[in-house]
């Protein structure tokens, strides 16, 4: 569940016009919002809990089988720093602020009926809860539904014989869970069609009410009010939306990078001019990559292959709600060797809780080498100093630069928001491949841009 740089949350709203053949069809954006700690100082012990927190509540051991992500360290509340969207549901529509999360498949909120849910939050969120009775178009999935008695891979459906409910029940890895039932209502978006014109309109999807919170989703400080799943599985709202053709059959997001935060979310295939792309890999949830070698200065690291070897244990993943980038033992000291020799003689040395750091004195550009990451298909997402670096503050008035990259014993790499910033990333279900592009906040995304299926 599915980052961090400063200051307050920024919307922005991108106008996709999407045309198939000669039969116009909408597209829905999402507005994205990013909650960033006040102050400007990156500090990468935060950072690494709060991706500790994530990486453990990816969801594991539900019938059929998900690819499980290991938990590094102990499981703590999400910190600040997430991104949230807004959602609309209902008839009179409701307005609900959700995490993003491209490491499950459900969209959930709090039911107001919820025990344990936490009733305010430290994040500056007015909480608010879902009652499927106030909607003059919600309706419980019943146990005779298909989804519930078929089953659904990943979400762990089970009746609930007492009020003839498909209830669910979800254990995330951090020892936190949620249960509660299925509802299907309305989801409401803007649209925008070939004419630039925005229009309101709606969706029937089926999404989770939460009955029940424990462990650290129950913490006040980090409470929200429900979570939004962008992951692969059918019960995501991009897999039900997209398999009756309201939406294409993909995704995108461009994060933010400065100190403002914020960016945008689409539901729909942004079209860039250079954007490159690389297969994704078979996975029921997650957005698996084959990353082959990392390079700096042009020059491939001398990194043991079984690091790369994708498997039920390990491989590499993308995942926009981590902040931190973790590479395995192997990738991440050559890398970090790699680094510190290209910048000899040139900074000092230094380092913050147990990252390596430099204090550096003058431009970023004219002292760290560029670096890149190369997956199959010959495709790299090349990585300027500053997706590999991040500030820290100042250590006796010079600036502190540690490295954003973290060792791993064992498990999935992954790669968070670090390198994906400041990029256009394109999740492509429909022909199973990830792109991306660098972007540059100065111009704004025009509305000219189409979106294909």
């Amino acid at each position: 569940m599915s980052p961090v740089h400063a200051a307050s949350s920024v919307m922005l709203v991108a106008l996709l016009l999407l045309e198939e053949f000669r039969c116009v069809i909408p597209t829905t954006v999402l507005q994205l919002q990013r909650l960033s700690p006040t102050e400007r100082e990156f500090n990468i012990k935060e950072a690494r809990i709060r991706d500790r927190a994530r990486h453990g509540r990816n969801l594991q051991g539900f019938p059929e089988g998900v690819v499980s992500l290991p938990v590094q360290g102990s499981s703590n509340p999400l910190n600040s720093g997430i991104y949230l969207t807004k959602v609309r549901l209902g008839n009179p529509p409701r307005e609900f602020r959700v995490q993003i999360d491209t490491g499950s498949d459900v969209l959930w909120i709090a039911c107001s009926s919820c025990i344990n849910c936490p009733t305010t939050s430290g994040l500056g969120i007015a909480l608010d809860y879902l009652d499927p009775a106030s909607s003059s178009t919600a309706s419980v999935v019943s146990c005779s539904d298909p989804m519930c008695t078929s089953g659904v891979p990943t979400a762990a459906t089970e009746c609930l014989t007492n009020n003839n409910q498909c209830g669910y029940s979800f254990r995330y890895g951090d020892g936190s869970g949620t249960s509660g039932f299925y509802v299907s209502d309305e989801l409401h978006f803007d649209m925008t069609l070939k004419t630039s014109s925005v229009v309101n309109s709606s969706a029937s999807v089926t999404f989770g009410c939460s009955t029940e919170q424990t462990g650290e989703l129950t913490k006040t400080e980090k409470a929200i009010d429900g979570i939004f799943g962008f992951g692969r599985g059918p019960l995501s709202v991009v897999s039900q939306l997209s398999s009756r053709e309201i939406i294409p059959k993909v995704f995108s997001h461009c994060l933010k990078g400065d100190s403002d935060g914020g960016g945008l979310l689409v539901l729909g295939e942004i079209l860039e001019p250079n954007i490159v792309y690389t297969p994704m890999l078979p996975s029921k949830t997650h957005y698996n990559l084959n990353l082959q070698s990392i390079s700096v200065k042009e020059t491939v690291l001398p990194i043991d292959p079984s690091v790369f070897v994708t498997s039920n244990r390990q491989g590499t993943i993308v995942d926009s709600g981590t902040t931190l980038t973790y590479l395995l033992g192997d990738a991440y000291d050559h890398f970090v060797a790699a680094i510190n020799e290209a910048v000899t003689g040139q900074v000092t040395l230094s380092n913050s809780n147990g990252s390596p750091c430099y204090l550096v004195t003058s431009s970023l550009s004219g002292i760290f080498p560029l670096a890149s990451l190369n997956f199959a298909g010959n495709t790299s997402m090349k990585l300027k100093p500053n997706d590999y670096l991040v500030y820290t503050g100042l250590v006796g008035g010079i600036a502190q630069w540690c490295i954003g990259f973290e060792r791993i014993q064992q498990g999935t790499m992954i790669l968070g928001d670090l390198v994906l910033k400041d990029k256009i990333v394109v999740y492509d279900l429909a022909r199973r491949r990830i792109g991306w592009a660098e972007h540059d906040w100065s111009h704004n995304f025009r509305p000219g841009r189409f979106v294909r299926l």
